[in-house]
Parts: structure tokens; sequence; C-alpha cells
């Protein structure tokens, strides 16, 4: 049987330090190809377009071109996927990092510590699984993006209508780009709480929210906390390691445990909504991997709420919006840019 062809991974990085410590950890996993290093962005798309690599790691900050300008013409001239790799101290480093995932980059990691921090191994693993992952990602030729508010007919309902009283949406790979462009289709007169389990690496989430309520003018984005009562047009999203459910018409959070290896899990997030609000709930699964929120939709299901799905050819992984589809769970499986007017409608008086 003949071997997979390793994952050839081209990091961008200006610290001397930090790209001998990212090589060293790369170097290390047999399945791992390390084919260039770049100093800055220049480099990074001059390489790009030179070695064709499996993915880039992105620093941001770097001298000449910073790697937001990297993302961006990378993804225009050279379809690549991308990993940013950044500080967490810097709010506005990571805000520019979630800017670098609107324009086509996958994920975003933080830097890891050097090998005498109890937390490098854990942190080097999730780098070598994160940048074999995304290798594996077909990304596409980023252009203007067309904005349209048609739909495919959703099925049919046998019950009468029910105005929503809530919104939960759950997405992972590719989310934090999907999840601005939905928020920002609600106008002002979108008047739902919504609540997001987004799955990213521990210390972003802060900035995520920050980047997001920046994003979103009509509402006001934060950072979920435990007791505090849902109110109109305010998206509360779940903090690192903590789920995110409702308890009444308040926020509850929960340390219990991971489901399907994660917290927050959009499991735990639809079960909530569809145990509260029964069929005044609208779930949302957006692009991402594996099958998170599966056994939560088939609660909003049976409790009669709604169920939309971002489709497969506007996603950047169909896993998750994918196991809804195939599932039978889902009312409509739209286009990215149809959801936010989907979400106006249902929530019109």
């Amino acid at each position: 049987m003949s071997q997979r062809p390793p994952f050839r991974v081209l990091v961008a990085e200006d610290s001397a330090t930090t790209r001998e410590l990212l090589a060293e950890i790369l170097r290390a996993d047999p399945e791992v190809e390390l084919v260039g290093e770049a100093k800055n962005g220049l480099e990074a798309i001059d390489l790009t377009k030179r070695l064709r690599p499996s993915v880039v790691t992105m620093d941001i900050r770097m001298p000449e071109m910073d790697g937001f300008e990297a993302t961006r013409h990378i993804m225009i001239e050279a379809p690549t996927p991308i990993v940013i790799v950044s500080g967490i101290a810097d709010l506005h480093e990571v805000e520019t990092s979630m800017h670098a995932l609107r324009l086509g980059a996958l994920a975003v990691l933080p830097k890891p510590p050097g090998p005498e921090s109890s937390a490098f191994e854990e942190q080097s693993q999730r780098l070598l699984q994160t940048v074999k992952a995304m290798a594996q990602v077909k990304v596409v030729r980023r252009l203007p993006e067309r904005v349209t508010g048609r739909y495919p007919p959703r099925a049919p309902r046998a019950e009468a209508r029910v105005r929503p009283r809530v919104v939960a949406v759950a997405a992972s790979t590719g989310g934090p780009a999907a999840l601005a462009q939905v928020l920002c289709a609600l106008t002002p007169d979108f008047a739902l709480p919504v609540l997001v389990v987004q799955h990213m690496a521990r210390g972003f989430m802060e900035g995520f929210a920050a980047w997001l309520n920046t994003a979103a003018a009509s509402l006001r984005v934060k950072i979920a906390q435990n007791g505090e009562p849902l109110r109109p047009r305010t998206v509360y999203v779940a903090p690192d390691d903590h789920h995110l459910g409702v308890h009444g018409e308040s926020v509850a959070l929960s340390n219990a445990p991971p489901i399907d290896g994660f917290r927050p899990s959009g499991t735990f997030l639809f079960e909530s909504i569809a145990k509260t609000f029964g069929n005044a709930a609208v779930a949302v699964v957006l692009t991402g991997m594996g099958t998170d929120g599966i056994a939560g939709l088939r609660a909003v299901r049976s409790a009669g709420g709604r169920i939309i799905a971002q489709d497969e050819e506007t996603s950047v992984v169909f896993g998750m919006p994918g196991a809804a589809v195939a599932a039978g769970l889902v009312d409509d499986t739209l286009p990215l840019a149809a959801i936010g007017p989907r979400l106006r409608e249902l929530a019109a008086p």
C-alpha cells in the first residue's frame, strides 16, 4: 500500500526564535515536510507561488507586509490553506487575525510556548493536528462576494408558524467569517437574542467577540456571562472551555464534561434551547469539521423548532452542516448569503 505524500508546510514568521520553534515542531512529525520559511508577508506570497505548499502557517505582525495582507494576496493569487499562528496577548493582533479569517484563512492558533513550558506538548500537538487537517481542505480563489437574497424553497411544515424567540448557532472551521456575514445581514429590526458556539483555540474568544461587535453594527456582541438575562439584539458567544445554554430567559454556562470532545458544544446549546423554547427555537449550523450538534438538532426537531444549515457550495468544510442534512433534520439548506435574510424573515412580526 502506497503511503500518503507528506503535508508540505510553509512557515511565515518574522521572529527567528519562533520560526525555529515552529520548524522543530513540524519536523518532528513524519507526516509533515517543512518546504520553506518566510520572514515577512512578501516572502510568504513569493514562496507560496513557487513551492505550492499544502498549507501555510502565517504570523500576523511582520515587517514589509503583515500576515493580513499576505493572506489577502495568497487567497487571490495562489489559493492555499492558511493557518494563522498569532500572539493572544495583544487584542489588536487577535482582531487582525479574525480579519484574516474573513479573507480566507481557515483557523487561528496561539503561538506555542517553548519546550520548557508545561503546555508545550499539548499546543504542539494541536498545531500539528490543525495543520494536517487544514492541508486537506479545498480552498478557492477569493473573489468579490456576491450577496443574494434568493434561496431554494424550504420544506413544507405541517404545523402553524410560530414566531421564534431565540436563535442558536454552531460553527467550526470557516465559522468566524461565515458568522460575521450572517450577523452583518441582521438589520436593527431583528430583535431576537442569538447564542453562538464557535470552536476556536483557547485565548481567542475575547478578541473574536470584540471583532464581531465591530463588524455587526446593528447588534451587540459579547462573551456570555452566567445568569445574565437574554436581551434582544444581543449576541452571546460561548467563553473558553464552557458550554453555553439557557435557563428560562437567562444565559446558563456549564463546565460539564465535553460532548464528543467539544466544550463548548453545539449539541449542549441546541438541546438547551429545545428544552426551554420548544417550537420557538431556531438552530443554525454553519461550516465546520465533524458532526458536533447533531444530537442537539434532533432535540430541536422533536420540539418543533426550525433548523437551518449552510449549503455545501458556500461552506469551507461541509462536515457539520452536511451531517445535519444527511440526518434529515434540516428545514432550509441555504447559501451563506441567504441565511441572514432567512432569519429576518422568520423573526418578522
